[in-house]
């Protein structure tokens, strides 16, 4: 074993997000000594200025939207106002307890958490302001920023969601560049709190990686929530001045607002840590690795958004899990990336997991593909919260669940049961024996379930 007390370790972690210290919280579970790099804090974007705090701001403007639509259910409020001070203090007050939480855990399992700027010197060590770290492994899980297009500076009245998080104050009007996951959930946030938004997006679709059945759906429900949006169409410009920002599209519109939050996506934090001198492979600033998340350098593994596909906390916990497993040499099954549900917390919801329509077709053949939709109309639950939306089923014809696509309120705590369907392959026949209970909304999946094998119930078939 390694002299925990020098700087001689069996796992040498360089970054503390997501994928970082899940991989160094089971490689010390496994009996190895671990030291993590960070230079911020443990826990990386998702806790400090992503996942944790955009969903608190989202459950308070949940909170002024639904005192603004109570009297639909018989009662009468007056919202007063949007109070931001107390919106970041009660978003800070949840980021403080799972960042304690957090540090107590580490502590617990007897990680070296290494506070600096680390940098991979050679395949086995990291340097981290002039102490060197070896390690038998070594594990790269640097994380994301907030992207910018070429030639858009950010500063001023133009703000990334980093930004965005600390607003001391609502905005009377927004500019959301980008309809992906981020730009739409800060337009519903906004929208909640009272602000006029409009999104841009240069693809063809809001939340554009999604199915397209879901994509019009959201698009439907954004509308009647008077949240504008310009779809198809380049940025070509942004101006600022005491008034607000002024943005000019390719094809000459032009759009006004108080603030232009730029919200393109986010790009691997990998640059000057020298990767690349150690002959880490890299394609666009992303580290590459083989399906056992291996760079093929050493003992060098990456793990979390610096490796291409999906940008997810999630996909960053299940990645450093199984480094950890791969180096202890448990043999652990590949993380297999179509089984890693996605949502969009807004509102509605989007939740998702498997291949979309258009993908399966494209896998299997047109005709080899059996779809399914479900509306939430026939299910009681989504009536008492006033949501509409639905549950879509993608199958292999005569095989098994590709595909569960969802859209309304809430469905996001659905996509558990959707992702065993996925995951486990589940014929619809399997899945139609199982008791939902009565009225929820996860009841919705038994329904379309049902109804895929041939035997609704409160659908048609």
């Amino acid at each position: 074993m390694a002299d925990t007390t020098g700087t001689a370790f069996d796992v040498v972690v360089l970054g503390g997000g997501s994928g970082g210290y899940a991989a160094a919280l089971r490689a010390a579970e496994l009996g190895m000594t671990v030291a993590l790099v960070e230079a911020d804090k443990v826990g990386g974007t998702c806790l400090h200025r992503g996942c944790i705090p955009t969903k608190a701001i989202l459950h308070s403007s949940e909170l002024a939207q639904g005192a603004r639509e109570s009297e639909q259910f018989g009662v009468h409020m007056t919202l007063e106002k949007i109070d931001m001070a107390g919106v970041n203090a009660y978003k800070d007050g949840v980021i403080g307890r799972l960042y304690k939480g957090l540090q107590g855990l580490i502590k617990s399992r007897k990680i070296e958490v290494v506070n600096g700027w680390g940098r991979l010197v050679a395949p086995d060590t990291v340097e981290v302001d002039g102490r060197r770290l070896t390690g038998k492994n070594i594990v790269l899980g640097t994380g994301s920023y907030a992207r910018s297009l070429p030639g858009l500076e950010i500063g001023g009245r133009v703000i990334t969601s980093d930004q965005a998080l600390d607003l001391d104050h609502v905005p009377s009007s927004a500019i959301i560049l980008g309809g992906g996951v981020i730009g739409s959930e800060f337009a519903s946030a906004w929208k909640g709190f009272g602000v006029d938004v409009t999104i841009i997006e240069a693809l063809p679709h809001l939340v554009p990686n999604e199915d397209e059945a879901l994509s019009k759906a959201f698009e439907r429900a954004y509308r009647k929530r008077g949240i504008k949006f310009n779809l198809g169409v380049r940025f070509a410009g942004v101006t600022q001045d005491e008034s607000g920002v002024h943005v000019t599209l390719e094809d000459g519109k032009t759009f006004d607002a108080e603030l232009l939050l730029v919200a393109v996506g986010r790009g691997p934090s990998t640059k000057d840590l020298g990767y690349e001198e150690q002959g880490v492979p890299m394609d666009r600033g992303f580290v590459l690795t083989n399906e056992r998340l291996h760079t093929g350098v050493g003992n060098i593994y990456a793990v979390g958004d610096i490796v291409p596909g999906l940008q997810l906390a999630h996909r960053g916990f299940q990645q450093g899990i199984f480094v950890a497993e791969e180096i202890a040499g448990l043999n652990p099954p590949v993380i297999v990336e179509s089984g890693i549900p996605r949502v969009t917390y807004s509102d509605p919801e989007v939740a998702s997991v498997g291949l979309t329509e258009a993908k399966a077709k494209e896998t299997y053949g047109a005709d080899a593909v059996q779809v399914l939709e479900y509306n939430l109309g026939g299910n009681g639950k989504s009536q008492i919260l006033a949501t509409q939306g639905f549950v879509k089923l993608v199958r292999q014809k005569d095989g098994p669940v590709v595909g569960v696509h969802m859209i309304g309120a809430r469905v996001g705590e659905l996509i558990g049961e959707g992702q065993l369907i996925v995951n486990w392959e589940a014929y619809p026949e399997d899945v139609a024996q199982l008791v939902h209970a009565h009225p929820t909304q996860n009841e919705a999946i038994g329904e379309a379930f049902l109804a895929l094998a041939g035997k609704p119930l409160h659908a048609h078939n």
